[in-house]
């Protein structure tokens, strides 16, 4: 797991490279001659907090209504809903789980524009997908996912960016802020607080992520990340949901990280942070912004579109450290295996 963390900054790089840049770049331009009226993703476990990423990029900065699917619906239940004017996307790392490949083939045979964003371009997905995207992560070694996932991210980012642009070609000003993020990831990579912090947890019972907007599918992978590595309950909520109801929970035994950048999404967090206060919470800020009286895991300050595939790098950390800490194994987590084949 160790390994595969620091081999995210040069995934950036090679996703980046005109290589792996140029095909996202045709499979953009295909999609935005295409004009699809929505867009509709399906994933599973770690993807599926890389398409719930790529659906507030898709409404955010495509203006298009843009939802994740249900698999089950058609795998279990036999629907087969209109997609005709969709887009319909699959993202998973190795492509192999059945129902997602299912939501395809139905999508397509619905008359919608299939598209697989996947590790793996030979895999079931891909040849059932119109289109397909290579995240190019290469081979994970660790049972839970976290360089695939950034990648992901990644991939999304300049997929739905390039569909804005029309032609898929990423304006020079957006290849610029993109081309810094090796080195900013790095940086972040370096930083040894994560580690030094996983003994505030090695006893905790239960935790909680938050985060609004971008950084809401952060705050999710965050949690799945420490369960399963650690085996530590961790709830994800957005920062909104948080104060209708699941606030009541938090208090001095419940520790709080929460992903705080400096755009809007961070800003609406200035209601949810005072509440914590309140419940004198063990809080632990993630992200770009200046929390005052808290605890701050120092995150790049950067367009809050990118912040996803920096901010999640120090919590991959905290889980690896805390995995340790409480004597367990991260690369080999109990009943996990790394392709999960679901209908």
């Amino acid at each position: 797991m160790a390994a595969d963390i620091d081999e995210q900054p040069a995934g950036y790089e090679r996703l980046l490279s005109t290589d792996h840049a140029a095909p996202i770049a045709r499979v953009a331009a295909a999609v935005a001659a295409r004009r699809p009226r929505h867009v509709v993703f399906t994933a599973r476990g770690t993807s599926d907090h890389a398409a719930l990423y790529a659906a507030y990029l898709t409404e955010i900065r495509l203006g298009l209504p843009a939802g994740l699917a249900s698999p089950s619906a058609i795998t279990l239940f036999g629907a087969r809903p209109d997609l005709s004017d969709a887009l319909v996307v699959g993202v998973s790392q190795s492509g192999g789980s059945p129902d997602l490949a299912e939501v395809l083939r139905v999508a397509r045979d619905a008359g919608a524009l299939t598209l697989a964003v996947t590790n793996a371009p030979d895999s079931p997905l891909a040849a059932t997908a119109a289109l397909s995207v290579d995240i190019a992560a290469g081979h994970e070694r660790a049972v839970a996912a976290t360089k695939t996932y950034t990648a992901e991210l990644l991939a999304l980012l300049m997929l739905v960016e390039g569909i804005r642009a029309g032609d898929g070609v990423l304006p020079d000003e957006e290849r610029a802020a993109l081309a810094a993020l090796p080195e900013l990831a790095a940086r972040t990579l370096a930083d040894p607080v994560p580690a030094q912090l996983a003994p505030r947890y090695r006893f905790a019972a239960q935790l909680v992520t938050t985060g609004r907007g971008y950084a809401y599918p952060t705050a999710r992978e965050a949690a799945l990340k420490l369960m399963e590595t650690s085996y530590l309950p961790a709830l994800a909520f957005s920062g909104a949901d948080l104060l209708h109801g699941p606030l009541a929970m938090t208090d001095p035994d419940v520790p709080v990280l929460a992903v705080v950048g400096s755009g809007p999404g961070g800003r609406a967090m200035g209601e949810v942070l005072p509440r914590l206060g309140e419940r004198r919470a063990d809080v632990v800020v993630v992200g770009s912004a200046e929390v005052e009286g808290a605890t701050r895991i120092a995150v790049p300050e950067v367009d809050e579109r990118y912040a996803p595939l920096l901010d999640i790098l120090p919590l991959q950390r905290l889980a690896l450290a805390l995995a340790l800490a409480r004597g367990e194994d991260p690369d080999a987590p109990r009943g996990l295996k790394k392709v999960t084949a679901t209908m």
